[in-house]
């Protein structure tokens, strides 16, 4: 007789018709012995899945209280659904505060339309204001889904040449409804410090130490930093720009400032621009190209000479020449960040609002007179021998005067002194003997000595407020002894002409080594006293390399042009 166990699983098949009459002895099945089928099963009192707060992978074995792998797979898969809706309940608190902590100001609007010239919101409402447009055009250009096309009412006052500023304090306004602040134009850049980007810091090679945003670190934190120097096309003729850069990395190390590289650049000529497109390519690694510098430093003609010579092979860069960033002499020409698709593979370039700085002097000049602070050819100097043809002790006691915005009194000098004035050139010098120079000043003030010009603006005027006392010391007669640099207007040389002393060595060591001048400039306008900068065919030849050791040459970033 078949086993029992046996049983349940085999039932007997139904004979053929032919043998259902045999005799049950005549017909035998051998069968082997049969195997145990051993199957697993969940006792009926313990339930399918532990609870989660029991759940965990649990040891497997053999027998009925042995686990199946689905048992294992669903016990798996419920212990990792009660981790997720545990960390739901814990996650939205940490998701708020780091959104509190990255959220960032927009990089430009995409809800509301900009002008394309100055990044000013588009509106309908204010005629002064900035981003005015008529509103039928508005109207019209928005159906036809083309307002990133429309330039404002006043960029294209500024494209025909008329001075308007649009931020209050500068250009001998206060401030009102129309105008925006300076630290609102520096709070649209606070979320550099938060993005990850590619920082092109912008510095004027006129105006270096007064252009140079010392705190530049304050707005980009620790993105790199690309340094290039503009308007080398402006400095006197014969100038070594090899020279010029080494002076700039000095300068540039001594304001412990990490930069990657230092270009000196061109927009006019082109100068070097090709370097920079280089160095962009190389250190953008997908990430966004930020154009950053004070206010008027050439920003918006960096960019129109980048994106010139990106155009002659990338239509991307083609395409974006159209609709490039206004350029002006007013500071504060841009005053919201500009998008521009320059790049393929999606990252942006932007041309962000210049940082006003408040101690140079288009900060305090009139607007009218802005063109008058800016120059448009190479830089000549303009020697001011204070005069050889009498004697040392009769040098003393007369004062320089600068257009109408610098005042130097010569209070003690050596034989032989010369002062150059590197400068726009419309600005004339006058000498007059300092007992009458506050009188020269008040009759000549808006006539004579300009800016300010008229009458009318220097009766505003609030005149030289600030005085500087300077201890210049010669250690050396063969190169000059420094650079007295006006922030935003240019610098003064200070140099001993030595070619008629019979022996200038004996003749410093029988006069003073020193130069005594006292500076009167408006406030809140600053001096700075610098190492002379190597310019003109002279300046290669009395200029001198700093000596590195191999460390120091290493760290210490590269020059290009």
């Amino acid at each position: 007789m078949a086993p029992k166990i046996l049983s349940a699983f085999i039932s007997p098949l139904p004979l053929p018709h032919h043998l259902t009459n045999l005799h049950s002895r005549a017909f035998t099945i051998h069968r082997s012995p049969p195997r145990p089928i051993l199957c697993k099963s969940t006792p009926p009192h313990r339930p399918l899945v532990s609870p989660p707060e029991l759940a965990g992978p649990e040891p497997e074995g053999t027998g009925a209280a042995s686990p199946t792998r689905g048992d294992t797979f669903l016990l798996r898969q419920r212990s990792i659904e009660a981790a997720r809706l545990a960390m739901e309940e814990v996650k939205p608190k940490y998701a708020e505060k780091r959104k509190e902590k990255r959220e960032k100001l927009p990089k430009a609007s995409s809800a509301v339309a900009s002008c394309y010239g100055c990044g000013a919101p588009l509106q309908t409402s204010e005629m002064d204001a900035p981003g005015y447009v008529d509103p039928d055009t508005y109207q019209l250009k928005k159906k036809h889904h083309q307002l990133r096309t429309v330039l404002c009412r006043r960029c294209r006052l500024l494209s025909h040449g008329h001075m308007i500023t649009a931020v209050g304090g500068n250009g001998g306004y206060s401030g009102g409804k129309q105008f925006v602040t300076a630290e609102e134009l520096r709070d649209k850049l606070s979320h550099l410090r938060r993005e990850k980007a590619l920082i092109i810091k912008l510095v004027d090679i006129v105006d270096f130490n007064g252009s140079f945003l010392s705190r530049v670190r304050d707005l980009v934190g620790a993105n790199p930093i690309i340094l290039v120097v503009t308007k080398v096309d402006l400095l006197p003729k014969g100038s070594d720009l090899n020279c010029i850069g080494d002076w700039v990395v000095e300068a540039t190390t001594k304001k412990k400032l990490n930069v990657l590289s230092v270009h000196l650049t061109s927009s006019k000529s082109l100068t070097g621009i090709a370097g920079v497109i280089s160095e962009i390519q190389r250190e953008k690694k997908g990430r966004d190209v930020y154009i950053l510098g004070s206010a008027n430093v050439g920003k918006s003609a960096f960019i129109s000479a980048l994106l010139r010579l990106m155009a002659e092979k990338d239509p991307i860069a083609a395409a974006a020449t159209r609709y490039k960033p206004l350029e002006s002499a007013v500071p504060g020409t841009t005053l919201g960040p500009i998008q521009i698709e320059a790049f393929p593979g999606g990252a942006k370039l932007y041309d962000t609002p210049g940082v006003h700085l408040h101690h140079r002097q288009a900060a305090i000049v009139h607007a009218e007179d802005l063109p008058a602070l800016a120059p448009q050819n190479r830089l000549r100097g303009q020697k001011f021998p204070v005069t050889s043809s009498v004697e040392p002790s009769c040098l003393n006691g007369f004062s320089v005067f600068w257009g109408g915005l610098v005042r130097i009194d010569i209070i003690k000098v050596l034989p032989e002194t010369n002062l150059t004035f590197y400068g726009p050139r419309g600005l004339q010098i006058h000498m007059v003997p300092t007992a009458k120079a506050d009188s020269f000043y008040q009759e000549n003030v808006g006539v004579l000595l300009t800016p300010p010009t008229g009458k009318d603006r220097a009766l505003d005027w609030k005149g030289l407020e600030i005085e500087r006392q300077l201890l210049i010391k010669f250690e050396d007669i063969d190169r000059p002894a420094c650079d007295v640099a006006i922030s935003g207007l240019g610098w003064i040389r200070v140099e001993l002409v030595k070619k008629s002393l019979a022996n200038a060595e004996l003749a410093l060591q029988e006069t003073p080594k020193e130069l005594h001048l006292l500076v009167h400039v408006p406030r809140p306008v600053e001096i700075f006293v610098r190492p002379p900068m190597p310019v003109g065919k002279a300046g290669a030849e009395w200029y001198q390399y700093q000596e590195l050791t191999e460390k120091e040459e290493e760290v210490r970033p590269k020059w290009n042009f």
